[in-house]
């Protein structure tokens, strides 16, 4: 069924639950119940009962029509109330007139009614609550134990002796059973067993569900809360009237229904932690009372004895209610109070390499749903799931940003509190250094795969070399002069000219070797040094644009160093000549104790940003490859192109 038509059928079953609400009250009235009556036949339980139940069900019904909730409360407090309703019509029948099978069809009403609801309907919510399902597929046999359990229940209270006493007169069921057999007593047992089994599943739900689920089962442990501050004085001071105990069962579907349908309506964790804290503290009070009395009444054997108690609870007030709170937010927002203590349990996690592990720390320290390690591009890792409301926190490692650390909100607050933030702000230093030390490695390991990569390009170009021009020159010089010894005694003119076909062929080798040799290291390097060779190859670029070279004479350099720096400053001045536009330009060759810093300036038109080619992507590489970094675009009186080489590569 649609769930449009499900919710029609909510408005007429509550319309009859304030029917029967009215004729329970408005009837009481009319016939003149007495209180004690009223009570005594659990009327005003009842119909407290059966009204909020009945509210709270439509309301869950209405929003969601596909959670069964809804409709077991509805049909509890339907429940209830027919049995409130058939007192004070019962009540108007006795002083009319009405015969008495009319007046016992009231009576059988009311036995039979409510236990529908207290042994059947609310088990059932409860088993469901909040989601609708059982716990799991394994715990659905227990709601055919209820069912069958709440109607052996039914049937032992409506075969039961006795009935409702109104003013003075008592008022039997068709099926009162006065010899009713010992064991259907059992039936109240297996009531109770149920209820045992429904919590017992309450906490392994928590258990198991995620933060979501916990803070709706929160809302029915306040509840319970409540239920037991309302009634304590009752069971610690052994006041009368006991039936008025169930005036507090109405908690229980107000919480249910505010966890179903508005279960962030606010911080459900403060509010239960206050609770409990508070609810601890005044069990604590009431028995530190009256143990001090009864202590202090035999050593002081007078009437100062509950002086004295008060003012010894005065005084241990405050210190108690300090330590209390301590243990009690520690249960509910984890050590934010302690943050040396967060910081300790990250930095354990720390130790290893697993980041979903270290966020699992930061979500157990502050009793977050969720948290995640944001970097540049991407999430690195993530705990819990996402709620509505996310705080992000910067990491910064030295002034830059490094990433986010990414946390939710509680459920029911806005924002963080001030000791939530405290506590971010200070793992954000061992997270900035930990997520630093993860790009680091991620870059490392990049880098050798870079690395590995060139390497073996460069021998493949180096095979390719060898066997496609080298080899077959070297292989036809061999069968050359070959021929050239079978002619030389037979035909010494075609052995000349074989010889001089012969010496070309070298010539063309030598010439590949040399080309070969100059893709590994430059041999100007070797003859000139970098500084001279700089200067041999921008004398032989220049034409249209002059380029003049500014350097010392750099200590000796590594290798790696060299060889980069002159393929960088090759390409800046091949880049110069080509597409500049300029007239003049300077490079500069300047090595200190660290690096090697070469910049090549032109005068050219200013542009914007330069396109990446080829050229500049060169740059870039042979930049990276030993450790370093090159910067190339326009600048107002020209073009730039820089780069620094860290001299450390290769030592």
């Amino acid at each position: 069924m649609p769930d449009d038509e499900r919710v029609k059928w909510a408005y007429p079953l509550f319309g009859l639950a304030v029917a029967l609400t009215s004729t329970a009250v408005g009837g009481a009235a009319a016939v003149g119940l007495s209180w004690t009556d009223a009570v005594d036949s659990y009327l005003v339980t009842n119909t407290a009962m059966g009204a909020a139940f009945a509210m709270c069900g439509v309301v869950v019904a209405r929003h969601r029509p596909d959670n069964p909730i809804g409709w077991l409360f509805l049909a509890f407090g339907l429940a209830h109330l027919i049995t409130a309703a058939s007192v004070p019509v019962t009540a108007y029948g006795a002083e009319h007139g009405w015969p008495p099978g009319a007046l016992r069809a009231l009576m059988t009403a009311y036995g039979v009614a409510w236990p529908f609801g207290i042994g059947l309907m609310l088990p059932l919510a409860l088993q469901l609550f909040p989601t609708g399902k059982p716990v799991s597929p394994r715990w659905r046999p227990l709601i055919w134990a209820t069912v069958a359990s709440g109607l052996f229940f039914v049937f032992w209270l409506a075969t039961g002796p006795g009935g409702v006493i109104l003013a003075g007169h008592e008022y039997t069921a068709y099926f009162e059973w006065r010899g009713q057999p010992s064991w259907l007593a059992l039936a109240n047992l297996s009531v109770l067993a149920v209820y045992l089994a429904v919590i017992v599943g309450l906490v392994v739900r928590y258990v198991q569900g995620d933060d979501l689920v916990r803070r709706q089962l929160l809302w029915l442990l306040l509840a319970v809360i409540a239920m037991v501050v309302i009634n304590w004085p009752r069971w610690v001071l052994n006041d009368d009237g006991g039936i008025l105990l169930l005036l507090a069962v109405p908690a229980i579907p107000v919480a249910v229904t505010i966890a179903i349908v508005r279960h962030r309506l606010f911080d459900i964790q403060m509010v239960v932690s206050r609770a409990v804290l508070y609810g601890l503290m005044t069990l604590g009070v009431v028995g530190a009372f009256a143990a001090l009395v009864a202590v202090l009444d035999r050593v002081l054997r007078g009437a100062g004895a509950p002086v004295v108690a008060t003012v010894v609870i005065a005084l241990a007030f405050d210190p108690a209610r300090r330590r209390l709170q301590r243990v009690v937010d520690r249960a509910f927002y984890g050590v934010r109070a302690d943050p040396v203590r967060a910081v300790s349990a990250v930095g354990q996690r720390l130790a290893g390499d697993d980041l979903t592990a270290v966020l699992d720390a930061v979500r157990e320290a502050l009793r977050l749903p969720f948290a995640a390690l944001r970097g540049a591009d991407a999430e690195l890792g993530a705990s819990g799931r996402p709620p509505d409301t996310l705080h992000t926190v910067a990491l910064r490692f030295r002034g830059e940003q490094v990433g986010d650390l990414v946390v939710g909100v509680r459920a029911g607050e806005r924002r963080l509190g001030g000791r939530d933030l405290a506590v971010l702000a200070l793992l954000a230093t061992p997270l900035a250094v930990a997520l630093h030390a993860t790009r680091l490695s991620g870059e490392l390991q990049a880098s050798r795969e870079r690395l590995v990569t060139a390497t073996e390009e460069e021998r493949r170009r180096l095979h390719r070399e060898l066997h496609d021009s080298l080899g077959p020159a070297l292989t036809g010089a061999a069968f050359k002069a070959d021929a050239i010894g079978n002619q030389a005694a037979v035909d010494p003119e075609l052995a000349i000219a074989l010889s001089g076909e012969l010496a070309g062929q070298i010539r063309t080798a030598i010439d590949d070797v040399r080309r070969l040799v100059y893709g590994l290291r430059p041999p100007a390097l070797d003859e000139l040094g970098l500084v001279g060779a700089v200067r041999r190859l921008a004398g032989q670029l220049a034409g249209d644009v002059q380029i003049h070279v500014d350097a010392d004479d750099p200590p000796l350099l590594p290798a790696a160093v060299e060889v980069a720096a002159y393929r960088i400053a090759t390409e800046a001045m091949t880049n110069v000549v080509r597409h500049s536009g300029a007239r003049r330009a300077v490079l500069s060759l300047h090595a200190d104790t660290d690096a090697l810093l070469l910049c090549l300036t032109d005068d050219g038109p200013a542009e914007s940003a330069w396109r990446p080619g080829v050229g500049l992507r060169s740059i870039a590489e042979r930049a990276a490859e030993v450790g370093g970094t090159s910067q190339a675009g326009p600048t107002p009186r020209g073009g730039r192109v820089s780069a620094v080489l860290p001299l450390a590569v290769g030592t």
